[in-house]
């Protein structure tokens, strides 16, 4: 337990809760491996679980009509990935696939919300947490924008 504690701990979405807090998180992990190339889910695929990697890594890509796959990242242990899925209910947006052997904790969004449904002040620091983190990539995207665009005019 201590070990999924200490994963959770310093991610974004949990890093302001409390040790109590944190550990009525961790009871809501599941451990799953996957082997290297396996999916762990697909690009349109219901997004019911979100993923935290404990070992090995995780390539995130899309498939692009003409040109193939695409990676957009490779994430690492203590990575946080297809939490979107979770709270906004909509389909995955890319494909995860397993880069080398991978081993995750995740979490199902039905049990994440029956948490938050009965714990209103772990509900909070979560929906505070997610703020935070959407403001973050927002900012990230402008400035992606804005170069990107700065770019085009040459």
């Amino acid at each position: 337990m201590s070990a999924t504690l200490d994963l959770l701990r310093p991610l974004p979405l949990f890093n302001a809760l409390t040790s109590e807090d944190l550990g009525k998180i961790a009871e809501l992990c599941e451990s799953k491996s996957f082997e290297s190339g396996e999916y762990i889910f697909r690009e349109g695929e219901p997004g019911n679980r979100l993923f935290i990697i404990v070992d090995g890594g995780v390539r995130i890509s899309r498939q692009i009509p003409g040109a193939g796959e695409e990676a957009l990242a490779v994430l690492k242990r203590g990575a946080m990935f297809g939490e979107m899925g979770v709270f906004d209910r909509s389909e995955r947006s890319t494909d995860a696939i397993s880069h080398g052997g991978t081993t995750v904790l995740t979490i199902s969004r039905s049990e994440f919300e029956m948490l938050l449904e009965f714990n209103r002040d772990l509900a909070y620091k979560v929906l505070w947490a997610v703020v935070r983190m959407l403001s973050g990539r927002l900012r990230s995207t402008n400035d992606s924008l804005r170069s990107f665009l700065a770019l085009s005019m040459f």
